[in-house]
């Protein structure tokens, strides 16, 4: 087992539960920004940040029997949950892991939908932009999510709260 599937395992241990494949990938790419250890390399497609390498990651610890993956028929779509195992759970207590204190920020991250943290991670993978730049990033790569000058402003509020709590965590 490598550290990193051990890392993901540990942020399920915390999570508990994570409802959707786009909810997850937005999770760690922020937890990532936040500073926490997640080693996936991230490019930006269509819905966002996203991993390959997380998905593959997630295969193989379904596959051994660590994380549980449901999928739900939700009458057009399907949707994806996620939670450690019972075998994820004891293997995870035999390693030792070097993480910090995440709690704070993935109950923060778990209670918002993925809608809203597709935003936040597009915000914060063009953060080496000014905010106006950034606003006009979003507006130019998201044209169709029509996401409001409120929700924005939520944003960033948000990547603020995440960022105290990082501190602080």
């Amino acid at each position: 087992m490598l550290p990193n599937h051990a890392k993901l395992m540990h942020f399920f241990e915390v999570a508990n539960k994570v409802t959707g494949r786009k909810k997850l990938q937005k999770m760690i790419y922020i937890l990532q920004k936040c500073k926490v250890p997640f080693e996936e390399k991230y490019q930006f497609h269509f819905y966002g940040p996203y991993s390959e390498e997380l998905t593959l990651r997630m295969e193989e610890l379904c596959n051994l029997g660590f994380i549980n993956e449901v999928k739900e028929d939700r009458s057009n779509y399907y949707q994806y949950n996620y939670s450690i195992t019972e075998n994820g759970q004891q293997f995870l207590e035999q390693f030792t892991l070097d993480m910090p204190e995440i709690n704070d920020q993935v109950e923060l991250l778990n209670g918002k939908s993925s809608r809203f943290l597709e935003l936040v991670s597009t915000m914060l993978y063009f953060d080496d932009f000014s905010r106006d730049e950034v606003v006009e990033k979003i507006y130019t790569v998201k044209p169709k999510q029509n996401f409001t000058e409120a929700e924005i402003q939520e944003a960033w509020g948000y990547i603020d709260l995440l960022r105290q709590s990082q501190l602080h965590g």
